[in-house]
């Protein structure tokens, strides 16, 4: 696990008693069984309490303050949401770009199949709005938005040299 150490004993005690929760639920050993099932309960500390857009919850409990933060990279380094779907991915991501001022820029993938002999036939078998409507974890979704101080993070390498490789 990587945890840091805190300052003070009360900190370093909060520290190894969440250490030892969050691996008791990676074991199977925390909660009650009930009918095959664990009922869990999670300490209040770690909940993020919502009145209505849950997506806003969960991003202003995440990145606070986060107009004024974009170009601090500590700020977007100590901070990540993650998500149990594409959809929710998307979701999270057009809220955070709604935030950030500036103009949207807008691009689009490539939407035409090589005419390469070895797809003849792939041509006619998929329309461009199917291709560009497929969205999975592997693949780039069809239109990227971008705005100058946006959160990215790279699924490809594209030049390890210079430090721009999957998961930057």
């Amino acid at each position: 696990m990587r945890l840091r150490g805190g300052d003070s004993c009360s900190e370093l005690a909060q520290i190894k008693e969440f250490s030892e929760w969050i691996l008791k639920v990676g074991d199977g050993d925390a909660g009650d069984w009930n009918d095959g099932k664990v009922e869990l309960e999670l300490p209040n500390d770690i909940l993020i309490h919502h009145t209505g857009d849950p997506i806003a919850s969960i991003v202003d409990a995440i990145y606070p303050s986060l107009e004024n933060q974009p170009s601090n990279p500590e700020y977007l380094l100590e901070r990540t949401i993650l998500a149990p779907t594409q959809e929710i991915v998307d979701l999270v991501n057009d809220y955070i770009l709604s935030r950030i001022n500036g103009t949207e820029k807008i691009y689009f993938s490539s939407d035409e199949v090589s005419k390469d002999e070895s797809n003849i036939g792939v041509r006619d078998l998929y329309s461009t709005k199917f291709l560009n409507s497929i969205k999975c974890s592997t693949l780039p979704n069809h239109e990227l938005k971008l705005k100058v101080g946006a959160i990215v993070m790279l699924i490809q390498n594209i030049d390890q040299s210079r430090g721009l490789y999957n998961g930057t």
